[in-house]
């Protein structure tokens, strides 16, 4: 399988994410080992996680997902056969995002822990904090990279103005930049990443990690009506996307995958991975068979009849 350049990052992947969000959660510590096993025997490398999952589910602190991975890779013996990303600057306890120095820092050495290893491949600010100073997260970064802690940085929810601005810090400080971005990105959801932000990813050669790639299920066909909903917890967010557009999103959805034999969501990615500057979309599974699906997706090459009438579904 092709493998992508992650930006400047110096690794290189196969253009599929597995999102770490589901371990501890939804996926059980047997089943989150058994998805990472198949990821990596699949040929995948890249692993994406936050400090943050799964603080949002009752009784959780933080740091499940991590502490999972963490525990995979002891019980491997190794992690240089596979790209773990992880972040900060979303809600700790502090009650507010955050990216100054000293929580970077404190933060890091957490993830190490609970990771089980000695560098972060990829340590990336989860969201902008605009009450702190570019450089002193910059230089946070600079310090973690410099201790052998970090290997390179990324960002996530940054629009064009906000890269740009930090692109500019980084060149002018001497300070690292970020290498990567995750911008929230689907067929359904473009104009915050299409334009722009596309336009300089792609100028710069940042490697770009799409999250919500399957605009958390809707693209799968699973939700075709408001009874669906109940399919799910994430079913009555959905409720925004049952409108005509999202209904001739997933009509082309469907024509596409009769034509090429596949499922609905495996044309939602080999849809993203077609996007000038994608470098991989980030994916969740929660179970060896729906991982299964997802690699298949992201090997499948569609035909310029079918991109076309995708891309013409924006509206």
């Amino acid at each position: 399988m092709d493998r992508r350049p992650l930006g400047g990052t110096g690794f290189t992947v196969a253009p599929l994410a597995l999102g770490g969000n589901v371990f501890g959660w939804t996926a059980d510590e047997t089943t989150s080992y058994a998805v990472l096993d198949a990821f990596v025997a699949g040929g995948f490398q890249l692993i994406d996680t936050a400090n943050s999952c799964s603080r949002w589910v009752p009784g959780h602190r933080g740091g499940e997902s991590e502490e999972v991975i963490g525990r995979w890779i002891a019980m491997r013996g190794r992690h240089d056969d596979v790209v773990i990303a992880t972040k900060v600057g979303s809600d700790m306890g502090l009650g507010h995002k955050c990216l100054k120095r000293d929580h970077i820092v404190e933060q890091a050495e957490a993830s190490l822990r609970r990771l089980q290893v000695e560098r972060i491949d990829l340590y990336q600010s989860h969201w902008d904090d605009p009450a702190t100073p570019l450089d002193e997260t910059l230089e946070a970064y600079d310090r973690l990279m410099r201790q052998g802690k970090v290997r390179a940085i990324g960002a996530s929810n940054l629009d064009a103005a906000r890269l740009g601005e930090s692109l500019a810090v980084s060149r002018t400080r001497g300070l690292p930049r970020y290498e990567t971005l995750q911008p929230h990105y689907n067929l359904l959801v473009r104009d915050e990443f299409e334009g722009p932000l596309q336009q300089l990813c792609v100028r710069e050669g940042i490697g770009v990690i799409t999250y919500f790639s399957l605009a958390a299920g809707f693209l799968t066909g699973k939700y075709r009506s408001e009874a669906d909903f109940a399919k799910s917890a994430r079913g009555p967010g959905l409720k925004k996307y049952l409108n005509a557009r999202g209904t001739s999103v997933l009509a082309a959805l469907e024509d596409a995958a009769k034509r090429h034999g596949a499922t609905m969501a495996q044309v939602a990615l080999a849809w993203l991975v077609a996007q000038p500057g994608v470098t991989a979309p980030i994916a969740s599974a929660t179970s060896v068979a729906q991982l299964d699906e997802l690699m298949a997706g992201v090997r499948l090459s569609l035909d310029a009849e079918s991109l076309r009438a995708l891309d013409a579904t924006r509206g």
